[in-house]
């Protein structure tokens, strides 16, 4: 495990204004350090309406410890695409029509005239890194100072190694789990996490803004043997799931979940085996963000560096049948967020009220006293930072192929394109197990809700994506071309 962050540098006098946040050694500008694990779901949060088993990722709950944890952070959209291109430029994606994967996320009009987040930070001259899965597919006008993109784990010889990944061609599908054969040097993840490192290590001569994203828990979960061996089978304990839980969900959410893989690791008795993977994947991801926290608190740049760790989303492991993410219920929305700002956020801080992955580029920006650009969708959590307890307005929008949700402390509504709903109480059912849409003594609750979402004729039609079973999912014209002269 990394070494404790001192204390005495998480217990500084509170800011007396947000301009002046960051100016805590002679007005310096402080550093940022993005960390973005893919695929990541809150169970290793440790709490029990979501998972009660043992999840081993010391150095995250370690950072989760040190400052502020956003117990209710949600993405604006449930799949990684969208995600990242929704925090990273600012804008919601009801209004981008970023709101799947399979888009060219250049067609989109509104987003050809926003700054990034990175653009923002280097044209304040910040030194940019980019390492691993950062933007997936958003170009954010960047030209990095030092950067790596990821790459996937290749598959082990004797692959699908669960010995059902594969489509109806038979082909390999990335659905698979098991050890891998390579030694952890070889692999990406350790790669970019020493890409990183470096960058940390570096002397710089201005601030610097570095992201780092790793890829695993994403499919296929192939780690080495010894992080599948930190889960014993008989010690794996399953997620609280409902046998019917879908009998009441309407059709569009119905086409969200994936029936036929849930029947094929039922089928063949590996629940547990595929809770195993994913489990190993996050402690092998957080084994390596772990280091890079580690060479940051052990670098000259620890007490001027304010430190981020998100997921791009939530991730089922077969609740409401799902083995995925894509979906608006909670499994799928709810990020793991968490914010170490020296000077600003105190030790042990546990906030519940609903944020957003929106909130970050106004929250950096307004932290290190930047003119906040007026394109920006998210709130600032500067309040929250400072407060875990402060007032907080505005709920939480998760918009997926233009289908939407909104998440408030107590309940989640969602609304399909064709307008049918979906509302849970979730103070008396926090696994949203029962969908009260269509129950009288919730009118008025349904309501209030509804009213939270911008209206169908606000939302910017979603961008057209080659994913099956998308709103719009017409190949584009260059696309149809190109098949036609193959």
């Amino acid at each position: 495990m990394r070494c404790m962050l001192p204390l005495l540098l998480l217990t500084v006098a509170p800011v007396v204004s947000t301009a002046k946040a960051a100016d805590l050694d002679n007005n310096r500008s402080m550093n940022v350090l993005l960390l973005i694990v893919d695929d990541l779901n809150t169970w290793l949060l440790e709490d029990p309406t979501r998972y009660s088993g043992k999840v081993v990722a010391p150095n995250i709950q370690q950072l989760a410890s040190e400052g502020v944890l956003f117990h209710n952070a949600y993405t604006a959209s449930p799949v990684c695409t969208p995600s990242r291109t929704a925090f990273l430029s600012g804008v919601a994606p009801w209004k981008s029509g970023v709101s799947r994967n399979g888009v060219k996320v250049d067609d989109s009009e509104v987003l050809k005239d926003v700054p990034s987040l990175f653009k923002t930070f280097q044209d304040q001259d910040y030194w940019i890194g980019s390492f691993g899965k950062v933007t997936h597919g958003y170009d954010t006008g960047v030209k990095y100072d030092a950067s790596m993109n990821h790459k996937r784990t290749p598959a082990p010889p004797g692959a699908p190694l669960n010995g059902i990944a594969l489509n109806a061609g038979g082909k390999l599908t990335e659905r698979d789990w098991g050890a891998t054969h390579l030694d952890e040097d070889e692999m990406s993840d350790k790669r970019l996490a020493d890409a990183a490192i470096e960058a940390l290590s570096r002397q710089h001569d201005k601030p610097f803004f570095i992201a780092c994203g790793l890829f695993h828990p994403h499919y296929p979960w192939y780690v080495p043997q010894k992080y599948l061996d930190m889960y014993p089978l008989d010690a794996i304990e399953l997620p609280p799931i409902q046998a019917d839980d879908l009998n009441d969900i309407p059709d569009f959410g119905q086409q969200f979940v994936n029936l036929g893989w849930d029947k094929q690791i039922k089928e063949t008795r590996q629940v547990k085996e595929a809770i195993r993977g994913y489990l190993a994947s996050v402690s092998f991801s957080d084994a390596h963000m772990g280091r890079v926290l580690k060479a940051l608190d052990e670098s000259p740049h620890h007490e001027n560096t304010i430190v981020v760790l998100i997921s791009d989303h939530g991730f089922h492991l077969g609740e409401k049948q799902n083995w995925t993410k894509a979906t608006l219920w909670e499994e799928a929305t709810d990020s793991v967020m968490m914010w170490r700002v020296p000077g600003v956020t105190e030790t042990n801080q546990i906030c519940t009220r609903p944020v957003s992955l929106l909130d970050i580029y106004p929250t950096l920006v307004d932290l290190l006293g930047i003119d906040r650009p007026n394109h920006l969708d998210g709130e600032s959590l500067l309040p929250l930072l400072k407060d875990v307890q402060a007032p907080r307005i505005h709920p939480a929008i998760t918009v997926y192929d233009g289908h939407m949700s909104v998440r408030t402390e107590t309940a989640r509504f969602i609304r399909y394109w064709d307008g049918v709903t979906e509302l849970y109480d979730r103070t008396s059912d926090p696994h949203e197990w029962t969908n009260q849409t269509d129950n009288p003594n919730f009118s008025t609750l349904k309501t209030q809700l509804s009213s939270m979402l911008p209206s169908m004729e606000e939302i910017v039609e979603p961008l057209p994506s080659r994913q099956a079973g998308a709103i719009n999912s017409t190949p584009r014209k260059a696309d149809r071309e190109r098949t036609k002269s193959r």
